[in-house]
């Protein structure tokens, strides 16, 4: 069943991990138009054309726009919809997803780690959720589905990412109030806290075998998390077997949260 036929989806950070994984699950679910926003550096650039290229060859109803930029800026966001809307007339999907986490030390972090993360983890998503509230707002028929993509770090803390856990807990904060705010004009406004999720994010943290099997060993499930875990409740949030839902929040990481005794 194409859960999200003929729908046009825009993907922050979506050159990989979770956005990529995010863009071809709903290009496989009926996804007809695919705005993929990436940073615009060489890898990304690299990494963002090869996900074009296998999404339109796999799936022939898909077509994919890609739209560079740092997500801080909120001239990125405003342009990623322009050429959103100038491509398939309209947008249904949001997935905020674009994030940083720069492990550090909390004493000795410098204030350029702390403003960098918060700009692009919180500021983005807010421009660009703003920028694409404001499209569903006035497109016909009105509505959409916005999805932000918080963390487990929303509920938790982490000794090194006393930066980036408050960034995750407003982006949690952003989809409630963002679901008070938009309901009246029939855009729903949810959340996914990943758990541990293996993706470039914490390629490194990871690396340390004993981090790395204590973190499995926490989870119920007895795995880390893939990408494509995330995608599978994104697409929910995005379809209409979610036409009810709305200020939630879906904590998918493996039952690492309530691994508690």
């Amino acid at each position: 069943m194409a859960l999200l036929a003929n729908k046009v989806v825009v993907i922050t950070g979506a050159s990989r991990g979770i956005g990529r994984a995010c863009a071809i699950e709903t290009a496989k679910h009926g996804a007809t138009g695919l705005v993929l926003h990436y940073f615009g550096d060489e890898a990304t650039t690299r990494e963002v054309e090869t996900l074009k290229q296998e999404i339109e060859g796999a799936y022939t109803h898909a077509k994919v726009v890609v739209v560079p930029g740092d997500i801080a800026l909120r001239e990125t966001s405003l342009k990623v919809v322009e050429e959103g809307v100038k491509a398939f007339d309209r947008i249904d999907v949001l997935v905020s997803n674009a994030g940083i986490c720069p492990f550090s030390e909390f004493l000795t972090m410098s204030p350029e780690t702390w403003e960098r993360t918060r700009q692009v983890n919180l500021d983005g998503a807010f421009y660009i959720t703003q920028a694409v509230a404001n499209q569903m707002k006035n497109q016909t028929p009105q509505g959409g589905s916005i999805i932000g993509i918080s963390s487990i770090s929303a509920l938790v803390g982490g000794e090194y990412q006393v930066h980036y856990t408050p960034t995750k807990a407003g982006i949690l904060s952003l989809m409630q109030s963002c679901a008070v705010a938009l309901g009246k004009y029939n855009i729903r406004a949810n959340a996914v806290l990943p758990g541990t999720i293996e993706t470039d994010i914490n390629k490194e943290d990871l690396s340390d075998v004993a981090k790395r099997e204590a973190m499995i060993k926490r989870t119920v499930l007895g795995r880390l998390g893939a990408p494509d875990d995330i995608a599978g409740p994104v697409v929910f949030l995005a379809s209409d077997l979610a036409k009810y839902v709305t200020g939630a929040q879906i904590l998918t990481d493996g039952g690492l949260f309530v691994n508690l005794q």
